[in-house]
């Protein structure tokens, strides 16, 4: 009883499959053999290059060469994450991780929220001649570190 089961199971299992094959090749045929519909009148027709047209067309014109940005533009478009020419303060203090050590000022390797926004605020407040709660271009440029001169040996 369980065998003739499965055998007629089978057996209906292969009828459908095949049915499907029948079905789907059928399908596909109609779709090979159909053709587009002419365009409504009116429109142009679709250009054809002919024999001796040429493959591409003239080459773009060159590109004007960038200027190369000065170092305290570059530090500026560092900070300047939304390219809005203006450092927001949440720009400026996201930027601010790799002076860790410079803003733990107890020395515990752990750095509070208060050493944080002291630091980091009193450093934008003094940039930000203005107070307009954004630095200019002008006001970024103060807040470079002095640069130490490097003795010319190493003696």
């Amino acid at each position: 009883m369980a065998i003739s089961r499965f055998l007629i199971g089978g057996v209906a299992s292969a009828l459908l499959l095949t049915g499907g094959l029948f079905l789907w090749k059928g399908y596909s045929q109609v779709a090979e053999e159909e053709v587009l519909p002419e365009p409504p009148p009116g429109l142009p027709a679709i250009p054809i290059a002919g024999v001796h047209a040429p493959k591409r067309g003239p080459a773009p014109p060159a590109l004007p060469a960038a200027k190369e940005a000065s170092r305290e533009e570059r530090r500026f478009n560092r900070f300047d994450r939304d390219r809005n020419d203006r450092i927001s303060r949440v720009e400026l203090m996201s930027s601010r991780t790799a002076a860790f050590r410079k803003l733990d000022r107890n020395g515990d390797n752990l750095l509070t929220f208060e050493e944080w926004a002291v630091a980091t605020g009193e450093r934008f407040a003094k940039a930000d001649a203005d107070k307009s709660g954004d630095l200019t271009r002008a006001e970024f440029a103060t807040t470079a570190p002095k640069r130490v001169a490097k003795p010319k040996c190493s003696c």
